[in-house]
């Protein structure tokens, strides 16, 4: 497909490859993502739960051993400039330390993870390993390009292993993953792994890959970064009857499930996954010589490169009516991993402000069924909210004029009778701005939100959702924090005509 749009644009007289690989990375991105219907699109949502600790440990005793087939296919891995570096020090036996980055399939520990891990760990027995799981359930590239500097790079790894492939893939956030790594340390090793959904068996039998994957593979091919498909041997054992790809026990009879629900695979999918990961390794050994890896310049944008995460006590002001509390001794304890303290209110009214210099800002924060709305206000005025739905990425944009008060809302039909991370992100013109957010004294209509089929707690626990609760995590921005000694200075009586509302 990429060669027969190649020749066609050459043939209309186009020749700059960086404007090709430009033009097909915004098409990717913009497209129906392959095989993700709405009901897939929302079980992925509605799998952003709980947090795990970042740092994990293997067991050699308690876990089982996997062992790679021998399937074989060539595009199953592709190793441009592989791993170098990782495979250098594990050789000689060196402390090394693995990152994995990705979503619900990372977040969960037999999805692969623990499998390859245990892998790794078993077979170069003289390695000391540090494990880093970085996984947000729900959540794809964009939010990782906000938190890969906190929940990654601090950790110094030497590989990081990226997996966001059923959750959108949005080629933008992803290269500013991969760019911040390499910013970082030139000498770290990146390896993206491909899962998949179940009607992107077929396309593999025909030997062709999701279109979403291929603008993944542009940039792959752009800073040398090796690649493994993971569903191609499970494409082949379905085909082969072999395999049952969603189903239960009594369905699958004697082939192996891979998975209940058509997107996380059960351990013995999980085992076919870590398998592709590692056969792809061992393609990689002795291939290339430890290298420092190359930054070139950007294929589709440099602007993730400065995306981040902040705690929100170290950038923005609170007023009297927030205060911290720590997660781990408290009904949050289960989102420890990500927040050690996060800043509550419940009071109508309650504000904190920051500002920053950047076109991006948003929240990570910890939904539940008390939790309320948020009055918005940039530069000085209160905004009202529209969420984009082009593509994976989606953020809110500010609608001008008088069209009503449109708070950010945190509470959605996933906070049923459960807490929940969550983000939000609004995007804004280039530039220096003062934000605010204030609880509204709008309540949402929570029975509306959640719909016919989960009316039963709430009727139950009327109390327990009427409330105006925000538990703040972390503030994302894409830009730069002015920190509160310089605001006034940098900001001063800044107001943009772009939120004037009469």
């Amino acid at each position: 497909m990429l060669k027969i749009f190649y020749e066609d644009l050459y043939s209309n007289g186009m020749r700059s490859y960086q404007l090709i690989i430009t033009i097909l990375l915004l098409f990717f991105t913009m497209t129906d993502l392959s095989a993700q219907n709405t009901r897939e699109l929302d079980k992925i949502a509605a799998s952003q739960g709980a947090a795990s600790q970042l740092l994990f440990s293997v067991d050699l005793h308690k876990e089982e051993l996997i062992h790679p087939s021998d399937f074989e296919r060539d595009d199953e891995c592709i190793v441009r400039g592989g791993i170098p570096n990782f495979l250098a020090k594990i050789t000689d036996g060196q402390d090394v330390t693995v990152a994995f980055i990705g979503g619900s399939l990372t977040q969960a520990n037999y999805c692969y993870r623990m499998q390859i891990s245990t892998y790794l760990q078993a077979r170069y027995p003289s390695t000391k390993f540090k494990w880093v799981n970085a996984g947000v359930s729900g959540t794809g590239t964009d939010l990782g390009a906000f938190r890969i500097q906190e929940q990654v790079l601090t950790q110094h790894p030497d590989l990081v292993i990226i997996d966001f492939a059923v959750n959108g893939a949005y080629a933008a956030g992803m290269e500013g993953m991969i760019r911040q790594i390499i910013q970082h340390d030139h000498h770290t090793d990146i390896c993206l792994i491909y899962a998949i959904l179940g009607g992107q068996t077929k396309l593999y039998r025909n030997g062709k890959i999701p279109l979403h994957i291929e603008a993944l593979e542009a940039l792959a091919d752009h800073y040398r970064i090796p690649t493994v498909h993971l569903g191609m041997e499970i494409s082949h054992l379905e085909f082969q009857d072999k395999l049952l790809w969603k189903g239960d026990a009594q369905a699958a009879g004697e082939r192996i499930l891979f998975s209940t629900d058509g997107i996380h695979p059960l351990k013995a999918g999980g085992n076919l996954y870590a398998a592709a990961i590692a056969r792809g390794i061992d393609k990689m050994k002795g291939l290339s010589r430890p290298a420092s890896h190359p930054l070139p310049k950007p294929l589709v944008s440099s602007e993730w490169d400065i995306a981040g995460m902040y705690r929100p006590d170290d950038i923005a002001d609170f007023d009297v009516k927030w205060g911290a509390i720590s997660t781990k001794e408290s009904k949050l304890k289960a989102f420890n991993g990500w927040f050690d303290t996060v800043m509550v209110a419940g009071e109508e009214g309650a504000q904190c402000s920051f500002a920053f210099e950047g076109d991006i800002f948003g929240l990570f924060d910890i939904g539940g069924p008390e939790v309320g709305q948020l009055e918005v206000w940039v530069d000085g005025h209160r905004v009202n909210l529209h969420k984009l739905q082009s593509d994976s990425f989606q953020p809110y944009e500010i609608i001008t004029g008088d069209n009503g008060n449109t708070p950010l809302n945190r509470f959605n039909a996933y906070c049923n009778n459960r807490y929940r991370g969550q983000y939000d992100l609004i995007k804004l013109p280039q530039g220096k701005h003062e934000i605010s957010f204030r609880i509204s004294s709008l309540k949402a209509d929570k029975r509306l939100i959640l719909g016919p089929s989960q009316q039963e707690d709430i009727v139950q626990h009327p109390a327990k959702y009427d409330s105006s609760v925000i538990y703040l995590g972390r503030i994302l921005l894409r830009g730069k924090p002015i920190l509160k000694t310089t605001r006034k200075q940098e900001i001063g009586d800044m107001r943009p005509q772009i939120y004037r509302q009469g």
